[in-house]
């Protein structure tokens, strides 16, 4: 019996439960979210976005959802080999915490120091590891971070407001570009993990007062890619990990990260400890987050 490890989001495992349901089993594991038995190969999605297929067709089954056996994949795109700009936010899913976007700038050169640390999408790193390495990757590789704290977020997203929840996004990403071009040779090649259509980008760059003649590539999961925007990717999630920390801080509170049920319960503690003025301090109000807390002191 062989047992594969995939992570919700890889390949397209974002259906697996849909296409699965016909073949649904039970399962008394309090982490498992679903469970499956097809082809004689048990399939188990946890909660925290881990699926394992076992069995003795376990790579067949793994291989229909788009797993590609480690010494298969290919080394690296072709843009890899390029002096390479790449763009990626953190926060912008979880209510707590403000967003962070950050621009970095990789060349070849960098390689082998980046992956003699471990470098990786931050989505595949603990926080641990993260905040272990973040350091160095701020002192060793040209970037430009950007935070954008709740506070700033409410006054300036939302209903009849300058921003919406993507065009904030592509002001923080357009702009932590800019910056960082200022400063380095200009680059083979810019990159952005893809929050949104490229026409949807350009839609709302032409609200941008600070631009750049550079092209633009926009790719999913290119922080699973590109080293480049691995590296941003890391940077963005200190620091935001960071600032939730410092607002947690402030308030008295252990922010959780994200946007379940937990973020629900402490952010009715905080509206009775300090009305409203302390969620817009530490929360993207527009959440449905914010109605259930409301919900929760009723």
């Amino acid at each position: 019996m062989s047992t594969i490890v995939m992570k919700m989001g890889q390949g397209r495992t974002k259906s697996l439960s849909q296409e699965l349901a016909p073949h649904q089993i039970s399962n008394n594991n309090p982490y498992v979210t679903f469970a499956a038995k097809v082809s004689g190969t048990t399939v188990l999605i946890y909660s925290s976005g881990k699926i394992v297929f076992q069995g003795n067709q376990a790579l067949q089954v793994a291989q229909s959802f788009g797993y590609v056996a480690e010494n298969s994949r290919a080394e690296s795109p072709a843009g890899q080999n390029l002096a390479l700009i790449g763009s990626d936010e953190v926060g912008n899913g979880s209510y707590f915490g403000g967003i962070a976007v950050v621009a970095s700038l990789v060349t070849p050169d960098d390689h082998a120091f980046l992956k003699s640390l471990g470098v990786d999408d931050s989505k595949n790193l603990n926080d641990t590891k993260i905040r272990q390495i973040a350091p160095i990757l701020e002192e060793k590789i040209p970037h430009k971070a950007l935070l954008l704290s709740p506070k700033k977020y409410n006054d300036v997203v939302g209903d009849g407001k300058l921003h919406n929840a993507v065009s904030v996004k592509v002001a923080l990403h357009n702009q932590a570009i800019y910056l960082l071009l200022q400063e380095v040779a200009r680059p083979d090649k810019i990159v952005i993990d893809a929050f949104t259509s490229q026409k949807n980008y350009e839609k709302y760059l032409k609200n941008e007062v600070n631009r750049f003649s550079n092209t633009l590539t926009f790719e999913e999961k290119a922080e699973g890619k590109y080293l480049a925007v691995a590296v941003s990717s890391i940077i963005a999630r200190n620091l935001f990990l960071e600032n939730l920390e410092k607002l947690g801080h402030d308030l008295g509170y252990n922010l959780p990260s994200g946007a379940g049920a937990k973020s629900d319960k402490i952010a009715s503690q905080i509206l009775a400890a300090y009305g409203m003025e302390g969620l817009n301090y530490a929360a993207k109000l527009h959440f449905a987050n914010t109605q259930k807390a409301q919900n929760l002191l009723k």
